[in-house]
C-alpha cells in the first residue's frame, strides 16, 4: 500500500518533472533556489531554518490551478483529497487589484503538522465568478457557463481512483501508478485547438477569464519553489538574464522576523498554442499566461497580527508616492509598528507559536513570565497560506492588459462558508489550524511543568 503522504510526495514530483518540460525557464528557478538555499543555510547556521529543514524547503513547492464552475472545483477537490490535500482558506481577488480577476480561491493542502513535515504540497485553486456582473454581462455569462459546462477536466476514471485513495488512505502500486498518471495529464498543457475568437472575446474582460474559460482544459499555471532569501534569489535571477516583475510582493525585507508571505516571478513567457479562427482553419500563435512564482515563507500571525499586517499595508499604500520604493517605505513603516524579535511577537500574541519547556525552573504560571524567565521556548509556527493582495499582484503584475470591470453593476457575494457549499466539503480556517497546533504545545508544556499557563496575553488573538 502506497500511503497518502507518498501519494503526495510522489505527484509533486510528476507535476514538476511536467511542468519543467513545458516552461523551461522553471529549472532556472529551481536551479537558483537551491544555490541560494544552501548558501543561506550555510551562513545562517540553526537560525536560519527555524521554519523549517533544508530538506523540507528544498522539496516544497505550492502549484496553482484555475477551474471555470462549482462542479469543477467540487472535483478537484476530490482529487485533490486523494493526495491528502484539503481545502484551507477563502481568498477573494476580485477586489484585491485594479485589474480584472474575478476570481475567488481557496488552497488544497496538508492539514496535519506531521503531513505538512512529511511533504508540504499545496495548491492555490481559483475558480471563476461568472455571475459577478462587474466583469460579465448575461449574454457573456450563459455563453461562458455553456462552454465550461461541455467540457470535462476530470474523467471518471480518475475521480474513481482518487475516491478509493481516500477511502482506504492510500493505493496500492498498481492504482497508486494510475491515479498520478491520470491526475498529472488533467493538468497538462492542452495540445487541442483554442477558438481564437472566444478567447480574445474573455481576453477583452479578463486574461484571467481568458485562461479559464477559453481554453478546453485546466493546467498548471505555475509551480512555485520555496526559498530562504528571495531579494538575493531576485537578483541572482536578474543576472542570469531572466525578466522578473517588477517587485517582490507582501512584507518588506528588514531586520525584524519575518512575518507571513513573501512573493515574486519571472515574467510571463510567450507559449505556442494552437487556435481555430473564425473561417474554420488551425493556425498557431501565442499566448503569455504562464510565469515563474518563488515564495519566502515566514511566522503565521494571529488574527490580532493579521489585523496589524493590514493596517500596515493601508500606512504603505498612504504613504507612497515621494519618490521612494514601496520596500523603503514598507520597511519605515515596519520599523515603527512592529515587533523586532520572534520573543516580542509571541509576548505581544501576534504571532503564533509552539512552546517547548527548558531545565530553567518555571517562575509563575503565566505565559509571558515562563517565556521572559526561559522556562519556555517559543518556536515560531510556519506559514502555510496564502495573501490575497499578493496573489493579485503577481498576476496583475504578468498581464498585458488590466481587461475592464464596470463597478456600477452588483457583485456576487461569497465567502468560506459559501465557497465551502459549492466545494461540498469543509474549508479548514487557517487560524484555528495554527491556533490548535500552538494550543496543543501548551497543553504538553503544562503536563511537563506540572501547572495551568495562563494565556492571558494571546487569548482573545489565537
Amino acid at each position: 500500500m502506497v500511503p497518502t503522504w507518498q501519494l503526495r510526495a510522489r505527484f509533486a514530483l510528476r507535476l514538476a518533472e511536467m511542468y519543467g518540460s513545458e516552461v523551461p525557464a522553471y529549472h532556472t528557478l529551481v536551479d537558483v533556489c537551491r544555490e541560494v538555499n544552501d548558501e543561506t543555510a550555510g551562513a545562517r547556521g540553526e537560525a536560519g531554518l527555524r521554519l523549517g529543514s533544508i530538506e523540507r524547503v528544498t522539496a516544497e513547492r505550492h502549484g496553482a490551478i484555475r477551474v471555470g464552475s462549482p462542479r469543477e472545483l467540487a472535483q478537484v477537490a476530490r482529487v485533490f483529497a486523494a493526495f491528502g490535500m484539503l481545502p484551507v482558506g477563502f481568498y477573494d481577488l476580485r477586489d484585491a487589484s485594479k485589474s480584472a480577476v474575478p476570481v475567488v480561491s481557496t488552497a488544497f493542502r496538508p492539514i496535519d503538522r506531521e503531513e505538512l513535515a512529511r511533504n508540504p504540497f499545496r495548491v492555490f485553486t481559483s475558480m471563476l465568478v461568472t455571475e459577478d456582473r462587474r466583469f460579465f454581462d448575461a449574454a457573456t455569462q450563459e455563453r461562458l457557463e455553456a462552454f465550461i459546462a461541455a467540457r470535462e477536466l476530470f474523467g471518471p476514471e480518475l475521480l474513481a481512483v482518487a475516491d478509493r485513495a481516500v477511502e482506504q488512505g492510500g493505493l496500492d502500486e498498481g492504482d497508486a501508478e494510475r491515479l498520478l498518471g491520470l491526475a498529472t495529464d488533467a493538468f497538462r498543457l492542452t495540445a487541442e485547438p483554442i477558438d481564437r475568437d472566444w478567447y480574445d472575446t474573455l481576453e477583452r474582460i479578463s486574461a484571467v477569464a481568458a485562461d479559464i474559460g477559453g481554453v478546453p482544459a485546466t493546467h498548471i499555471n505555475h509551480l512555485t519553489p520555496r526559498v530562504l532569501d528571495i531579494d538575493e534569489l531576485y537578483k541572482r535571477m536578474q543576472a542570469r538574464g531572466i525578466a522578473m516583475i517588477d517587485e517582490i510582493q507582501g512584507p518588506p525585507d528588514w531586520e525584524g522576523p519575518d512575518v507571513l508571505l513573501r512573493q515574486t516571478s519571472f515574467r510571463a513567457l510567450a507559449e505556442e498554442r494552437v487556435f481555430r479562427h473564425a473561417d474554420g482553419s488551425i493556425q498557431r500563435g501565442s499566448l503569455r499566461v504562464r510565469f515563474g512564482e518563488v515564495e519566502q515563507r515566514g511566522i503565521a500571525l494571529t488574527r490580532a497580527g493579521r489585523d496589524l499586517y493590514d493596517r500596515l499595508v493601508v500606512e504603505v499604500d498612504r504613504r507612497l508616492g515621494d519618490g521612494s520604493t514601496r520596500q523603503d517605505v514598507a520597511r519605515e513603516v515596519w520599523r515603527e509598528s512592529l515587533p523586532r524579535t520572534e520573543h516580542e511577537l509571541a509576548l505581544q500574541g501576534l504571532g503564533f507559536f509552539t512552546y517547548r519547556v527548558t531545565e530553567v525552573a518555571p517562575g509563575g504560571n503565566a505565559l509571558k513570565d515562563l517565556l521572559e524567565s526561559g522556562a519556555l521556548v517559543a518556536e515560531p509556527i510556519v506559514y502555510e497560506d496564502f495573501l490575497p493582495r499578493s496573489a493579485a499582484g503577481i498576476f496583475q503584475s504578468n498581464l498585458s492588459d488590466e481587461g475592464t470591470r464596470d463597478d456600477a453593476q452588483a457583485g456576487a457575494d461569497y465567502d468560506l462558508d459559501r465557497l465551502a457549499e459549492l466545494v461540498g466539503a469543509e474549508i479548514h480556517d487557517p487560524f484555528d489550524l495554527y491556533g490548535a497546533q500552538q494550543d496543543a504545545s501548551l497543553r504538553e508544556a503544562e503536563q511537563q511543568l506540572g501547572l495551568r499557563i495562563d494565556t492571558a496575553l494571546d487569548d482573545t488573538d489565537s
